[in-house]
């Protein structure tokens, strides 16, 4: 049976002034760490289903102008194990990549439907531990961008 959610998705790198990155551990997954993610809804925005995401997977209610739109887009192959999801036929997934800076301190509520726990890691640490490459490769690109005022190596 096929459904019908879209093959659009965000990838939220939520970091510290410093560099530290928040990892979600999957529930259906233990051992699987990522960023923020989901796919968008209905007729929302991109940067809305951004905003909605981050709000649900951590409780962060940010603003619209703190939530960074990368202009960056990743296609990536749907997971087996995902596809009944979609639309029968639906093979790759095309992920926007936004990013949200918040004090280290900032209080996380996870969704313990979609994650064990959290932890913060230093952006070098945080790349080698997620297991997608396509937040491994945003991760690593967050100290070059031009938006992000970088306080610590």
């Amino acid at each position: 049976m096929s459904g019908n959610k879209k093959p659009v998705s965000v990838l939220v790198l939520i970091h510290s002034p410093t560099l530290e990155i928040l990892l979600l551990e999957r529930a259906t997954h233990p051992g699987f760490w990522q960023s923020v993610t989901g796919s968008q809804e209905d007729s929302e925005s991109l940067h809305e289903t951004a905003r909605r995401e981050i709000r649900e997977e951590t409780g962060i209610d940010a603003a619209s102008t703190d939530v960074i739109d990368w202009q960056l887009i990743n296609r990536y192959k749907i997971l087996p194990e995902w596809r009944h999801r979609y639309p029968a036929g639906i093979t790759h997934n095309l992920e926007h990549v936004y990013s949200l800076c918040v004090p280290r301190e900032t209080p996380i509520v996870i969704a313990p439907e979609e994650h064990l726990g959290h932890l913060w890691l230093p952006w070098r640490e945080a790349a080698d531990k997620v297991f997608s490459w396509s937040n491994r490769d945003a991760i690593l690109m967050l100290p070059r961008r031009q938006d992000v005022a970088v306080f610590s190596s």
